[in-house]
C-alpha cells in the first residue's frame, strides 16, 4: 500500500534543501524508515516541534522509490523538555538513538528495539533510575537483541557454570579459566553481579551498586558496544569518563 501509518520513534534528522527535513524514524512495524517532512523547518510548520529525534509519533506517510513522504504527524510521547534539563539524561538519550540508529535497517521488522528504545527513553525522561544505568542497560539489552547477548555469569565460550573470575570481550563475556585468553580483563566480581542485573532489567539489584561498580561496568559495556559496532557510539565519548578495566596479569 502507498500509504501506510505507523508508531515510530526519531533517530534523526537532516537538512534538505531551504525548509524540508529528511527524517530517519525507526518505526514498530516497518523497521527503520527514511522519510521527507516537507516545509517542518518553517516557522508555521504543522508538524511542529513533533519531528525532533527522541520524539515517540504516530506518523502516517507515502511511499516513494527512494524516500517516503510524511504527510501527517502526532505526538505519543514528549520527552524533550524532561531529557533536555539534564546535561546526563540528554547525552544517554542521545547515545540511544545512535546505537539503535546502527542496530536497526531499512524496511526489515524492529519491534523488539522499538519497544525497548521507547521504554529507555520513558525510563530516562521520569528521572527515575541514575541515567548511565538506564544507557548502560539499553546498550546490553539492544546488543541481545541484534544477536551479541553477553554473558555474565557463565562462560561464554565452553558454557562452564560460573561466575568466573575473568571478562573477554572477543569472546562474548565472562570465560573460564581454561578459556581465558589474552586480553582478558579482571572486573570486581561485584561488577559482573551489576552488569548482570542490567541486561535482565533487575533494577532493585542495579539500585544498589557502588559507584565502583557502575563506573567500571560502564567501562565495559562501552568496550563491548564500540566492539560489536566496530565504528563505536559518539554520542559515548561526551559521557563523563569512566575508567578502563585493568587486565589480568
Amino acid at each position: 500500500m502507498p500509504l501506510y501509518r505507523d508508531a515510530a520513534i526519531v533517530l534523526r534528522t537532516h537538512k534538505l534543501g531551504e525548509a524540508d527535513r529528511i527524517v530517519t524514524l525507526l518505526t514498530r512495524s516497518r523497521g527503520k524508515v527514511r522519510a521527507v517532512a516537507k516545509g517542518v523547518r518553517r516557522t508555521k510548520s504543522r508538524f511542529g516541534a513533533r519531528l525532533e529525534p527522541g520524539m515517540v509519533v504516530d506518523v502516517q506517510c507515502y511511499e516513494g522509490r527512494n524516500l517516503d513522504t510524511i504527510t501527517q504527524a502526532e505526538g505519543l510521547a514528549s520527552y524533550g523538555e524532561e531529557i533536555a534539563r539534564d546535561y546526563d539524561a540528554w547525552t544517554a538519550a542521545n547515545a540511544m538513538l545512535e546505537t539503535a540508529d546502527q542496530l536497526t535497517s531499512e524496511n526489515e521488522p524492529a519491534q523488539q528495539h522499538f519497544v525497548l528504545l521507547a521504554g529507555g527513553l520513558a525510563t530516562l525522561a521520569s528521572g527515575t533510575q541514575d541515567q548511565r544505568l538506564v544507557l548502560d542497560s539499553y546498550l546490553l539489552r539492544a546488543l541481545a537483541v541484534a544477536g551479541w547477548a553477553a554473558s555474565f555469569h557463565d562462560c561464554a565460550r565452553c558454557g562452564a557454570g560460573g561466575p568466573h573470575r575473568a571478562f573477554n570481550i572477543t569472546s562474548g563475556g565472562s570465560v573460564c579459566s581454561s578459556c581465558r585468553t589474552g586480553g582478558s580483563t579482571a572486573p570486581a566480581p561485584t561488577t559482573l553481579v551489576l552488569l548482570g542485573a542490567l541486561m535482565t532489567g533487575d533494577w532493585a539489584e542495579a539500585d544498589g551498586s557502588g559507584p565502583r561498580e557502575r563506573n567500571e561496568a560502564s567501562g565495559i559495556v562501552a568496550a563491548y558496544v564500540q566492539w560489536h559496532l566496530e565504528r563505536g557510539v559518539r554520542a559515548l565519548h561526551y559521557l563523563k569518563r569512566v575508567p578502563r578495566v585493568a587486565p589480568l596479569a
